[in-house]
C-alpha cells in the first residue's frame, strides 16, 4: 500500500496532516510541490475524484493574485484549471492525499481515519 501526500512543507495544514500520519504510524511518501511539481497526469487523476472548484484553493494568495479573467478561465474548463495548477502548484488546495487510487484534499483527522481505514 503506497500512500502519498502532496503539498508544500511550509504549509501549516500539510504540517498537521504529516504529524497526524506520523502519530498514527502511517508511512506516507511526501511530495513537495516546490521541488517536484505535480504532472498533468497527476492533476487529471485528482480531477476524476475532486472537482476543480475544490482542488483549486480559492482562499490562498496565489489565487487572489490572479486577474478576474484568469480566475474565471481556470474555473471554466478542466484544461485551463490543469494548466494553472501545473504552472502554479501553490494554487492547489493542500494537502492532497492519495491512497489506493483514491484522492482526498485538505486535512481533517476524522476524514483521514475513515479514508485510510
Amino acid at each position: 500500500m503506497s500512500i502519498r501526500i502532496y503539498g508544500i512543507s511550509q504549509c501549516n495544514t500539510v504540517k498537521k496532516a504529516r504529524q497526524w500520519l506520523a502519530e498514527q504510524h502511517i508511512n506516507a511518501e511526501f511530495i513537495d510541490f516546490k521541488k517536484i511539481p505535480p504532472t498533468v497526469a497527476d492533476i487529471q487523476f485528482w480531477l476524476t475524484q475532486i472537482p476543480k472548484e475544490t482542488l483549486i484553493n480559492r482562499k490562498g494568495t496565489t489565487w487572489r493574485k490572479l486577474s478576474t479573467s484568469e480566475q474565471q478561465n481556470a474555473l471554466s474548463s478542466d484544461e485551463a484549471a490543469i494548466n494553472l495548477m501545473t504552472n502554479q502548484p501553490s494554487v492547489i488546495k493542500r494537502p492532497v492525499l492519495v491512497n489506493n487510487q483514491r484522492v482526498l484534499v485538505g486535512f481533517d483527522a476524522q476524514q483521514y481515519t475513515e479514508f485510510l481505514a
